[in-house]
């Protein structure tokens, strides 16, 4: 089993935004891909942030399914659309396994 975590951090003032933002990105993959994600803030550390978790079967499972979204032009659409909610350059993944 293959966990990923997309954090990003809020731009000043953007927190409403990213919110709303991530429970559309997560609608939309679980409508479009059959794939749950869950929208997270944190308890601790810098508040200004988003994260979106989702669990895959396999690295190869993620693997396609990245390649899907970087050419769905509705999902890109979303993204650019968001992109002052965010501050450039800080989306971090983590790609953790189970054991």
């Amino acid at each position: 089993m293959i966990a990923i975590t997309r954090i990003a951090s809020i731009a000043p003032g953007k927190t409403g935004e990213a919110v709303v933002f991530g429970h559309q990105v997560a609608k939309y993959f679980k409508d479009k891909y059959a794939t749950p994600l869950e929208v997270m803030l944190p308890i601790d550390g810098n508040p200004a942030r988003i994260a979106w978790y989702a669990r895959y079967d396999s690295l190869a499972q993620w693997e396609a399914l990245t390649a899907k979204m970087l050419a769905d032009k509705e999902y890109m659409g979303m993204v650019s659309h968001h992109a002052a909610t965010f501050l450039p350059g800080s989306v971090h993944d983590e790609i953790w396994r189970t054991v």
